[in-house]
């Protein structure tokens, strides 16, 4: 119910879907809400269709948005990232007061969270960038929350957002990641990951169709299985379910009257941007990224189309068998999804000094977020046996996978190779794979190269400093200053 009386404990502006589920996640916690809109009509749909599940106010202007607040005021904003958000930042502080906080749980590009939270930071008041998974549904349900900013405005806002937060084994999904934009830093890093598992998971779907002519409701049967074992994942769950919608106009597989163009918004690319500035290798979550985009040049796949294959080999024979080599690819292809995501974390962190900690990040992702899946409490456990891990592949249990997994991985390689089936993501993941373990890798040339042409020096494997060779010269080679 509305009641103009009540002193909300939190304020949400912006309700469209996602934020409105989330002030109703507040109010049927037992917390009072303000609700605040642009335009005012959205505001009372939401008390129209959902007044009764919790105490709401119901504010008109930023002015009395904020009057309706206790102190400190906590201001959570849902609203598009980008200008729009600065916007309402900017209108709220102009209103809201010495150690007050405002709360951004919007998609935001983490170096706008890193810049907003300075500003106002000198303004007196905390500003915090919260990374939220879980679309719709976690929004009402409980998310995944990824809180940055100030460690002082997580005493005041954590156990808000801590309760309507998803919960596994009795703790929440929800911790303070660290300081200014880490939150949001790692939101986009999931966001990443997510790519690249939905990326594995198609891959697998086509192969199912292209290779053994399987068709979506044996596929949909086939996830539906995998969902009771390793690969336990919201995603793998919802494969499930979509391959066995039916088109209600057509009788067809949904599946099969949607258009085969992935859109995205964004998210993707940032975390592709931003490992190539921290010199991070995502490959299969750049892998991802990539296919979406040739997914949607349409034109030019349409002009593609009868370009010459090659000879082509049989299709396998075997379908138990090689089922069973793809559920082992994409379960080894996933670990690598996850294990470059963290190290890009890592990077990330010591990159802007926030001392981020992965096993909380695993612990707060088994739940409400779209990559949760029951292999996270494997990863959960082996950054708490071993903090400093080098990388997640190195973990007894994921290198066991991985070895157990190795055979059928190349496999499915090189079999979707000989039928000229695209597997872009199994394919740069196995070769990650196989460059990490390398004792020698083709750098040794590639750094000769760049001597030649650019003197850009090079170590040796046998004496300590810098060296370039006199290439244009009698090529001696000489110690570089």
């Amino acid at each position: 119910m509305a009641s103009s009386a009540a002193r909300a404990q939190i304020g949400v502006t912006g309700l469209a879907v996602m934020g409105s589920n989330i002030a109703r996640n507040f109010a049927k916690h037992g917390y009072t809400v303000a609700l605040h809109n642009r335009s005012v009509a959205k505001t009372d749909a939401l008390l129209a269709a959902h007044g009764d599940d919790g105490d709401f106010v119901r504010t008109e202007t930023i002015a009395e948005f904020v009057a309706a607040l206790e102190k400190p005021r906590r201001v959570l904003i849902m609203v598009k990232a980008g200008d729009a958000t600065d916007a309402v930042i900017e209108e709220l502080a102009d209103a809201m007061e010495t150690g007050d906080i405002i709360i951004d749980g919007g998609n935001a590009l983490y170096t706008d969270t890193i810049r907003r939270e300075a500003a106002l930071r000198a303004r007196g008041l905390n500003f915090v960038g919260a990374g939220i998974s879980g679309g719709e549904e976690g929004a009402l349900n409980g998310p995944s929350i990824m809180p940055g900013g100030p460690a002082e405005s997580y005493e005041s806002l954590g156990p808000l957002l801590e309760s309507i937060a998803a919960q596994v084994d009795g703790t929440p999904c929800c911790t303070h990641i660290g300081p200014d934009g880490s939150g949001h830093f790692v939101k986009m890093v999931h966001n990443g990951i997510e790519y690249a598992d939905m990326q594995l998971i198609g891959e697998a779907y086509h192969l199912f169709r292209a290779a053994l002519d399987l068709d979506p409701k044996q596929i949909a049967d086939i996830f539906t299985q995998w969902n009771s074992g390793d690969l336990e994942s919201y995603l793998v769950e919802i494969t499930a379910e979509v391959l066995n919608q039916v088109d209600a106009k057509t009788g067809k597989p949904l599946v099969d009257v949607i258009v085969d163009a992935a859109e995205q918004k964004g998210t993707g690319r940032w975390t592709v941007k931003s490992a190539l500035d921290l010199g991070v290798p995502v490959t299969g979550i750049a892998e991802a990224v990539f296919a979406r985009a040739l997914s949607g040049a349409r034109g030019q796949r349409a002009a593609a189309v009868g370009l010459a294959a090659g000879e082509l080999a049989a299709k396998p024979s075997d379908i138990a068998q090689f089922t069973e080599d793809i559920r082992q690819a994409l379960y080894a292809s996933k670990v690598v999804a996850y294990a470059q995501g963290f190290d890009q974390i890592a990077a990330g962190s010591a990159e802007y000094g926030w001392n981020l900690t992965p096993g909380d990040l695993a612990t707060i992702w088994r739940g409400g977020c779209i990559i949760r899946a029951r292999f996270l409490n494997r990863i959960k456990e082996a950054y708490e046996t071993d903090p400093a891990l080098p990388s997640l592949i190195l973990a007894p249990y994921f290198r066991n996978a991985i070895e157990t997994a190795i055979d059928s991985w190349r496999r499915v390689v090189s079999t979707a190779t000989l039928l000229g089936i695209p597997v872009p993501a199994f394919a740069s993941s196995l070769s990650y794979y196989d460059a990490l373990r390398a004792e020698r890798l083709p750098a040794a040339l590639t750094q000769a190269q760049r001597d030649f042409f650019g003197a850009h020096t090079y170590e040796r494997i046998d004496a300590e400093g810098k060296f370039h060779t006199l290439w244009s010269e009698d090529r001696s080679e000489v110690a570089a200053g």
